[in-house]
């Protein structure tokens, strides 16, 4: 029994900012932006929570084959802008798409979040206590950005995506492998101090702008390039394959200098990494199956594809996964 992907879908806030739009507020250019994140607008999401991003992305992907949503069994959101801390922000999509059946609950592991994601939903259905399964990944990061931080502020946009996951006799489709790692030793390179249980919210808090990320970019970017090739690497060998084989590479979209630098690293051809983050910025766990939604609706992927999914997070988790398409 395997899992495979049987449809996608994206939803972006109509609130697009451009970097023309940053440069009146912060010191900061298009030109400087552009050639150090490869970005040139990101959506922000205004008056809609991230449960709301994400149910319209998962009924954008559930209209496309009919599915009727008491016929879901799982829902996993990945966020880490949750609607609020209790309860989790997959109960709220679970009620407005009226998927009373399933059980669902959030996850968080930053950017590498729709991968861990992925991982348990497809472990659910292996297992076959699951037919068929909601991934989304949502993120408002435009509520924890600060807008007067130009090292971040540049970098972070809103949107949803879904996967839909189903179960299938064919052990030769879906998802062939996939495979996750973390490192705890590494929580300083970005982080969202509080409010949380070490710190409270308090004015002080506030005051020090400790409810927005704060990232260490320099050593997040050397750290990244390597650990997203190596587990790359290790997924593709153990099902047989190497890196001449992948037909389509989405990586995390977190910079395009990052995902650059692994096309040159592992030697696949530029054409086959899709590249998404000029358009939506770092949107964190929404960010891949957003590239994936893309590639989907515009022809980048065909039956019997090969697929490398890979992802780095904040502080420290990496993720890849093979697919046959």
């Amino acid at each position: 029994m395997n899992a495979k992907i049987i449809s996608t879908g994206s939803y972006l806030p109509e609130k697009i900012l451009t970097n023309s739009d940053l440069e009146k507020m912060v010191d900061t250019n298009n030109e400087w932006i552009v050639q150090r994140t490869g970005i040139k607008v990101r959506h922000i999401a205004d008056g809609e929570s991230t449960s709301d991003l994400a149910y319209k992305a998962a009924l954008d992907a559930i209209n496309k084959i009919h599915l009727d949503p008491l016929d879901i069994d799982l829902i996993i959101l990945a966020t880490v802008t949750p609607d609020m801390p209790l309860p989790a922000t997959a109960l709220f999509v679970q009620e407005k798409l009226g998927a009373k059946n399933a059980f669902c609950f959030d996850i968080n592991a930053a950017c590498s979040g729709f991968m861990y994601s992925l991982s348990i939903a497809n472990a659910y259905i292996k297992s076959g206590t699951v037919k068929k399964a909601l991934i989304i990944g949502a993120e408002e990061l435009s509520k924890i950005t600060d807008w007067t931080d130009r090292s971040t502020c540049v970098i972070f946009g809103d949107g949803a995506a879904c996967v839909v996951l189903e179960a299938t006799d064919d052990e030769n489709r879906g998802i062939l492998d996939i495979r996750l790692k973390s490192d705890g030793a590494y929580t300083n390179l970005m982080r969202v101090p509080a409010p949380g249980s070490i710190k409270q919210c308090s004015e002080e808090v506030i005051k020090n702008r400790e409810i927005y990320i704060k990232m260490l970019g320099n050593e997040t970017f050397k750290m990244s390039v390597r650990h997203i090739a190596s587990i790359s690497e290790e997924s593709l060998e153990s099902v047989g394959l190497n890196f001449s084989d992948v037909d389509c590479m989405v990586c995390h979209q977190a910079n395009k200098r990052i995902i650059d630098a692994v096309v040159r690293r592992i030697k696949i051809p530029a054409e086959n990494a899709v590249i998404t983050v000029d358009r939506h910025g770092n949107t964190a766990a929404a960010s891949i199956p957003l590239a994936l939604d893309w590639a989907n609706k515009n022809g980048k992927i065909k039956e019997d594809d090969i697929l490398l999914l890979n992802s780095f997070g904040a502080s420290l988790t990496w993720a890849a996964s093979v697919i046959r398409w």
